[in-house]
């Protein structure tokens, strides 16, 4: 692995030292630094290419920032089969893996092959209106349909496989992959699923009912949500991990599967999940 992708967020502390850290230890390697973006101008050296050639020409990227940065350096990659390695460079987050006091490791598991792959389910969104498609999007993580300006509920039908599911009077919906169980979906009170898990999850958000509850389904399954009705002054969006929003309107038609291609994740040797779990969540159980 020669040619690696950088990409990092500018407003975290400390990425300009981690940047010239990291410039340093690729040039001692014989590695090239590829940006496409103004990481480029805190990267000593680095080779700067346009977005559209960027995923061919790299042999994998690392995502310097956040969860947030690890989902922008996904929708980069696109539907490219380059891994991508996320650095934290602040309170720790379920997809960065690693700190930068790993980066010096993290290079050389690089240049050796030597390291693990996770693959994570991505899905595919689309939205039809008066049955003609009008927009697509892709998720690592979740797509919501809510977050509107109003708090007034909405109605939306779900359908699974193409039967009727039910209809609910909501404040929105979640369709998460296993990788976004512990974002939005668990914030409304949706399991925790082991990211590799061939599952997709439907979280309804502030049903009015005691009986709505989180569904685990197969990631076969293809989902579909209908806009039933939207109160006159709720701006109604849908989110695809944070990262884009469309606007919907009565009568929206969204339909979520699964993409064929995973997104692969780089994990160093060593790396727990569950140790991710209990130092985010402040696991403790009955031990003190």
């Amino acid at each position: 692995m020669r040619k690696l992708g950088v990409l990092a967020n500018p407003r975290k502390d400390r990425v300009e030292p981690v940047l010239q850290l990291l410039a340093k230890k690729a040039g001692q390697c014989g590695m090239t630094l590829v940006t496409c973006d103004q990481t480029a101008e805190l990267v000593p050296g680095a080779e700067k290419v346009d977005v559209d050639n960027f995923s061919g020409s790299i042999d994998a990227l690392m995502a310097l920032g956040g969860d947030g940065t690890m989902l922008r350096a996904v929708r980069l990659l696109g539907r490219s089969d380059k891994p991508v390695l996320g650095v934290n460079l602040g309170s720790l987050g379920f997809l960065t893996s690693i700190t930068e006091d790993d980066l010096d490791s993290a290079i050389d598991a690089l240049l050796k092959d030597d390291y693990l792959v996770s693959n994570r389910t991505m899905v595919s969104c689309r939205v039809s209106r008066d049955s003609q498609g009008r927009d697509f999007c892709t998720a690592l993580n979740d797509i919501v349909i809510g977050w509107g300006t109003v708090s007034r509920a909405i109605t939306l039908d779900l359908e699974i496989d193409g039967e009727s599911v039910a209809s609910y009077l909501c404040d929105g919906l979640i369709v998460s992959t296993p990788t976004g169980s512990t974002g939005h979906s668990l914030s409304a009170w949706g399991p925790i699923v082991h990211p590799e898990s061939p599952v997709l999850l439907v979280n309804v958000i502030c049903p009015h009912t005691l009986s709505g509850r989180p569904l685990v389904l197969t990631d076969k399954s293809r989902i579909g949500v209908s806009i039933t009705d939207i109160p006159a002054d709720k701006k109604l969006l849908l989110s695809a991990d944070g990262q884009e929003e469309l606007p919907l309107e009565a009568g929206d038609r969204v339909e979520i599967t699964k993409l064929a291609e995973p997104v692969r994740i780089i994990n160093l040797k060593g790396y727990s999940y569950f140790s991710v779990l209990r130092q985010k969540l402040n696991w403790h159980g009955s031990h003190k």
